[in-house]
C-alpha cells in the first residue's frame, strides 16, 4: 500500500482549493497590514486639534469624539503617500447638528509642502484658514445636510466645484446616529475616491495629483464619533466593505 504522509495531504488539498479557485491566487488572501491605526482607547498623540472655542476633542470608549461650536478640524499626525487607503467608521450623533461629516485628504500648504504643521503658519479652525491648502476635500451633509461636495484645492484660495460633484440627493445626505463607513482613496494612477458603505459616490482621475501630504476630519457645530480608524495600502482586487448601519 501507498503511505501518504501528512505534508503531502496538505499539498494534495491545496492543489484541488487551486484547480477549483482558478489557481493559487483564488486562495483567500490575508488582509492587508496597515500602515497606520488608531483604536482610540488611548490618547489624542496621534491627532492635532485646531478648533474654535465652544467646542472640544476628546477619546472616549473606543471613540474620537468631535464635539465642535464653531469650527474644527482634527489632523492625523502623520504625512501620508499615495497610494493608499484611509478608512474609518463615524456618525453624526442627533444630539448636535446633522451636518458637516466633512474630510480633508492628501493637504499639504502650498508654500510649505514638506510641513502642514508650521509654527509661522496657525490655523484657528475657522473654514476660512483652510483656503491655502492643496488638498482634495469632501463636504459630506454640508450646508445643514442639504449638499455632498467633491473640491479640490488648488493652494490659491479658489475651490472650484464642477457640477457632476455637488449632490443633492437625499440618498447622498446623512442620516442621524447612524455608523458610515468612509474611505478616502488616492491611487497611484491619480485616481481620487470617495466611498461610503460600499458605494463609491465620488470618482475624479486627476491630472496632476497630490501624492503626498495629511488627512483631517472636518466638521461645525456637530458631534463626529469616529471609531476603527486605519491607514491601508490599496488592493487593486478589494471592494471596500459595508460597516452594518446602527440606529435609524
Amino acid at each position: 500500500a501507498t503511505i501518504v504522509s501528512a505534508g503531502q495531504r496538505i499539498v494534495n488539498r491545496l492543489v484541488r482549493a487551486a484547480a477549483l479557485g482558478g489557481g493559487i491566487a483564488g486562495l483567500a488572501a490575508a488582509p492587508a497590514t496597515p500602515l497606520h491605526r488608531d483604536d482610540f482607547r488611548g490618547d489624542l498623540r496621534q491627532w492635532v486639534v485646531e478648533q474654535q472655542p465652544g467646542g472640544r476633542v476628546f477619546v472616549e470608549s473606543g471613540r474620537l469624539v468631535i464635539a465642535d461650536s464653531g469650527g474644527a478640524t482634527v489632523w492625523f499626525r502623520a504625512e501620508l503617500i499615495a497610494p493608499v487607503i484611509i478608512r474609518y467608521d463615524v456618525t453624526v450623533a442627533s444630539s448636535a447638528r446633522v451636518s458637516d461629516l466633512n474630510c480633508f485628504w492628501m493637504a499639504s500648504h502650498a508654500s510649505a509642502p514638506q510641513d502642514l504643521f508650521a509654527a509661522d503658519r496657525p490655523r484657528s479652525g475657522r473654514f476660512a484658514d483652510y483656503d491655502g491648502l492643496r488638498t482634495y476635500y469632501v463636504g459630506y451633509g454640508g450646508n445643514n445636510n442639504s449638499t455632498t461636495r467633491f473640491r479640490r484645492y488648488d493652494g490659491s484660495g479658489a475651490r472650484p466645484l464642477a457640477p457632476d460633484h455637488d449632490l443633492r440627493s437625499p440618498a447622498v445626505l446623512l442620516r442621524p446616529d447612524r455608523r458610515y463607513r468612509i474611505e478616502l482613496r488616492a491611487l497611484a494612477d491619480g485616481r481620487v475616491q470617495f466611498w461610503r458603505d460600499g458605494e463609491k459616490l465620488f470618482d475624479i482621475v486627476d491630472p496632476e495629483p497630490l501624492t503626498r501630504g495629511w488627512f483631517g476630519f472636518r466638521t461645525v457645530n456637530s458631534r463626529l464619533e469616529i471609531s476603527t480608524f486605519a491607514v491601508l495600502p490599496p488592493d487593486p482586487a478589494a471592494t471596500p466593505s459595508p460597516s452594518r448601519p446602527v440606529g435609524r
